[in-house]
């Protein structure tokens, strides 16, 4: 049975009301395909399993970078904290150069580009894509943690979240009480 033919939807508005009222971390995605390197930020990464290590994320059709994201065998994944928040703003930003400033990222020894100011950051397989609506579900396998120039104490690094089109830093006035 298709989506089509089960009972009605919600509007598209109202699914993004309801999104936009549900806060989601914030990563920044490369990859490369030829020549071509590319970079998206995202707020659907999710953690699938830990044994073996899968995560998933989806790439909107919208998406310039769809096309390189759709085709890649690895992706790198950045999870974004607030003092690497300007990486989010970058990769969500159309119609920039993500990779001018060459201070900014290095080349991994299986060629893919990463952003050093990331506190964690994930080199991972493609492992399965499934079309969904008007994106494709990524699943990737993580086979490395890459040292990153952030990627000091952890304990240090104020998280991020996406709430209601505007990120926010998590710290411990933001914990909620028991």
């Amino acid at each position: 049975m298709t989506i089509e033919a089960m009972t009605p939807s919600i509007s598209t508005d109202e699914f993004k009301s309801a999104f936009r009222n549900h806060p989601a971390g914030v990563a920044v995605l490369t990859a490369v395909v030829g020549d071509e390197h590319v970079a998206m930020t995202v707020s659907s990464l999710f953690s699938i399993s830990a044994q073996p290590p899968l995560m998933g994320f989806s790439v909107s059709d919208l998406a310039s970078s769809a096309r390189v994201f759709n085709q890649a065998d690895s992706v790198i994944i950045h999870m974004v904290d607030a003092d690497s928040l300007w990486l989010a703003k970058l990769g969500a930003t159309s119609g920039v150069t993500r990779f001018e400033d060459r201070r900014q990222w290095k080349v991994l020894p299986t060629g893919e580009r990463y952003f050093t100011a990331a506190p964690t950051v994930v080199r991972a397989t493609v492992v399965d894509r499934v079309r969904a609506g008007e994106s494709t579900l990524c699943v990737a396998h993580a086979v490395e943690l890459v040292k990153s120039d952030a990627a000091a104490d952890q304990a240090e690094h104020a998280p991020v979240v996406y709430h209601n089109r505007t990120w926010h830093r998590l710290g411990d006035s933001s914990a909620v009480a028991d």
